[in-house]
């Protein structure tokens, strides 16, 4: 999120918000109450997300009062509050007509917004939202009043950590990363003093009499085992709005920037502008290449440090000059050697010979290892078990050797590439037996 940051003015309150891309139809978007602006680009999917959705809209992005970069000291506003707040947002954006994207308790926000200001908003999408707080007697899924100022009075307990992250989203508990640049965000959206007030309006919000108001067209997204915002909830929202289209969508994940994302991006593309793209193929057959410069420390210390930096930028201007002579793709470096695919695997391993001998004229001992298989593309990285697999076929070949899994000599079959079969071995990681073959020379 490069864009500046800019000031929306509503009395005597500063709304700070970006605007993403340039797409043709305007897109604001309310994040739930705790946010910070410098913090959406921190995390991949979150940084992914918003930019697809700039292939189709012109993305505003908010922090509300009393969080993040906008104004701290009047606290959290009220619903009406909310919404003038949001105005004074697309007045100063210049955005006349806007569709509304809620999430959780901002979908209280935009659903009023949206049956107040038809003439302002033009459509409105709800993700994981819900129209009450406490039980009713037509919202029985809803916790009880002493339910709900117990979870509070917990989460005002744990804001800021790591447990707290966990809450908002389960699958974490195995993403310690994720965990990590969750509490930065929370510490960095508002302090706990803050919280006790806030939640105090929050758990008081209802909006049921106001769903049956909206006219603007109404997309409700719900994923089905959302832990934190039960399903009901959504399907409340879609049978109460009038024409709403309802997507129920799997995964549990209650952030709408994790898990399928795309799926969540594409529905809303479709919502808005009647079609969607088709997605970019995110799992692919690919020839996967991991080299390794053999003994490096030990040849480090015989050049010592600036001629080993001279040599090593040598070795990376010869890997990528034969890359890109084969068609092959850097992926990333991986220690002292590289990580590359390629969609052909006879012109993966005639690359590797040829960088084979060309780091060896730089008097440096070199090993790698191939194998082929379906890759996940991951923006400019791949992921998956094949790519696992090529690496420890890597680890298995010794000084100047090329080894590659049994995949690849019947793919090859006919171009003249000649093999040795160097029998089975078990691959770090990797269940079962493996064959591997010497490529010749």
């Amino acid at each position: 999120m490069a864009s500046p940051v800019h000031y929306a003015k509503n009395g005597d309150v500063h709304i700070a918000y970006r605007v993403l891309g340039a797409g043709p139809i305007d897109l604001l978007f309310v994040p739930i109450w705790t946010s910070n602006l410098d913090l959406y680009d921190a995390w991949a999917p979150v940084a992914q997300s918003l930019e697809a959705v700039t292939s189709f809209a012109r993305l505003i992005v908010v922090d509300r009062r009393g969080t993040g970069l906008s104004d701290r000291t009047h606290g959290i506003a009220t619903l009406e509050e909310g919404m003038d707040d949001m105005l004074a947002v697309l007045d100063d954006a210049g955005s006349e007509q806007t569709a509304l994207i809620g999430f959780n308790e901002s979908g209280s926000l935009c659903a009023l917004m949206a049956a107040t200001h038809p003439d302002r908003v033009s459509a409105l999408i709800l993700y994981g939202s819900y129209a009450a707080t406490v039980r009713q007697d037509d919202y029985p899924w809803a916790p009880t009043p002493e339910e709900r100022d117990a979870q509070i009075q917990f989460m005002i307990e744990v804001w800021g950590s790591e447990e707290f992250a966990f809450i908002l989203n389960p699958a974490s508990h195995s993403d310690p990363e994720f965990r990590e640049w969750a509490a930065k965000w929370e510490r960095n959206s508002v302090t706990r003093d803050a919280l006790p007030a806030a939640y105090n309006v929050l758990a008081r919000t209802d909006v049921r009499h106001v769903l049956p108001l909206i006219r603007v067209p109404t997309l409700v997204l719900h994923r089905k085992d959302d832990p934190l915002v039960i399903v009901d909830n959504g399907r409340y929202l879609a049978e109460k709005i009038p024409g709403a289209r309802y997507v129920e969508l799997d995964g549990d994940d209650h952030i709408p920037f994790l898990g399928d994302w795309q799926a969540i991006v594409d529905e809303m593309e479709e919502f808005l502008t009647g079609a969607r793209r088709p997605r970019e193929p995110n799992r692919v057959l690919a020839t996967i290449l991991f080299t390794d410069i053999v003994g490096s420390t030990q040849k480090a210390t015989e050049l010592g440090d600036r001629r080993w930096k001279e040599t090593l930028d040598r070795h990376d201007d010869l890997v990528r000059h034969e890359l890109e002579r084969s068609g092959g793709r850097l992926i990333k470096t991986v220690g002292d050697g590289v990580l590359a695919t390629f969609d052909g695997p006879a012109r993966a391993i005639r690359c590797a010979c040829r960088l084979r001998e060309r780091v060896q004229s730089l008097g440096l001992e070199w090993r790698a290892g191939l194998h082929t298989g379906e890759v996940e593309i991951r923006g400019d990285d791949v992921g998956g078990i094949a790519v696992h697999i090529g690496a420890r076929v890597a680890e298995r070949a010794g000084p100047g050797e090329l080894l590659v899994s049994s995949a690849m000599p019947s793919l090859v079959a006919g171009s003249g590439i000649e093999f040795v079969d160097v029998g089975e071995t078990e691959l770090r990681g990797i269940e079962g037996k493996w064959r591997l073959f010497r490529v010749i020379p």
